[in-house]
């Protein structure tokens, strides 16, 4: 049987992949000159990594040698749970409520490329999945997925922003999609007049240094900016309020992934729970969660933040 991109298709669905579309490999310059000009003005913040290799981030070619396609993908995410209401509580982004998304993802990945091996034995394949210095969302645009929000998150206008983006790298020529979803927000602005910390400078360019999501999981100074500190409105771990007022989201639609559903039922967490919790028990807690990126000390300092909020109201 010949693996085509239709075939290629099919595989990725039945390996539990929600969106796929494939584009020819080639240097994204463009998006590596805005990307270059993101790190210039230093809005990586701290994120170090991030700095690493920019050539190799917008061309598969380098990152992959002899990489003739790309096969975007997209899974969805999004469980029907709301956030507990409660003084007593910090919110958790809904990314991190089930399984650790990379775990997830990269087993669906692997389970995709094993069925194109099998009928292909010889095809060379690389697996991108956050980790790897790979512009997901540039190639999730390019290949009509979605498009870029203001926001910076990808939209997909039948599924919302609530997916995980990845890529199979593939030595092999294809048929190639050439659909391009246009810009959708419009006029609007909700993403950015909702951020609480003005992360969002300008539409489609977010400042990690005064974003929510960097300073409760990636940041590691013990102390967290005041005027972040001040302004969490409530998340213990991560932030989701840009997707949670952007209207294309009202598309959303339930997973069929169940480790995505929140781990005993829980989208927040006791303040006084963390404050108070040991390493031993922190491991087990949170064994095979993305919370775990935050490290025990980071999720100490996110409650104590927090606490301290409410304690000054």
């Amino acid at each position: 049987m010949q693996l085509t991109s239709q075939k290629i298709k099919d595989l990725a669905i039945s390996a539990g992949i929600d969106r796929v579309a494939i584009v020819r490999a080639e240097s994204l310059p463009y998006e590596e000159e805005r990307f270059r000009e993101w790190l210039a003005n230093g809005y990586q913040a701290s994120m170090a990594w991030i700095e690493r290799e920019p050539e190799k981030r917008a061309d598969p070619q380098i990152l992959f040698p002899g990489c003739r396609s790309v096969i975007a993908v997209a899974l969805n995410y999004y469980t029907p749970h709301e956030h507990a209401a409660s003084d007593g509580k910090g919110k958790i982004s809904r990314y991190a409520w089930g399984d650790d998304y990379h775990d997830v993802f990269r087993e669906k990945l692997k389970d995709f490329v094993e069925k194109m091996t099998d009928i292909s034995p010889d095809i060379q394949t690389k697996i991108c999945v956050d980790t790897t210095p790979f512009m997901d969302k540039a190639w999730a645009v390019r290949a009509g997925i979605g498009w870029l929000g203001k926001s910076s998150n990808l939209i997909t206008m039948d599924l919302g922003s609530w997916v995980f983006l990845g890529a199979v790298l593939v030595d092999i020529d294809l048929e190639y999609d050439d659909r391009i979803v246009a810009d959708h927000c419009g006029s609007c602005t909700a993403c950015i007049d909702a951020c609480p910390t003005g992360a969002i400078t300008a539409p489609y360019i977010v400042n990690a240094a005064k974003c929510i999501s960097y300073a409760t999981i990636e940041l590691r100074d013990e102390a967290m900016p005041q005027e972040i500190a001040a302004n969490l409105e409530g998340w213990l771990y991560g932030c989701d309020i840009c997707q949670d007022v952007c209207p294309w989201n009202r598309f959303e639609k339930p997973t069929q992934e169940p480790r995505f559903e929140p781990r005993e039922l829980a989208t927040s967490l006791s303040l006084d729970a963390i404050a108070n919790l040991e390493h031993e028990e922190y491991v087990v807690r949170f064994r095979k969660s993305a919370i775990k990126r935050a490290k025990l000390s980071g999720l100490k300092r996110n409650a104590q933040a927090l606490a301290t909020n409410i304690q000054g109201r």
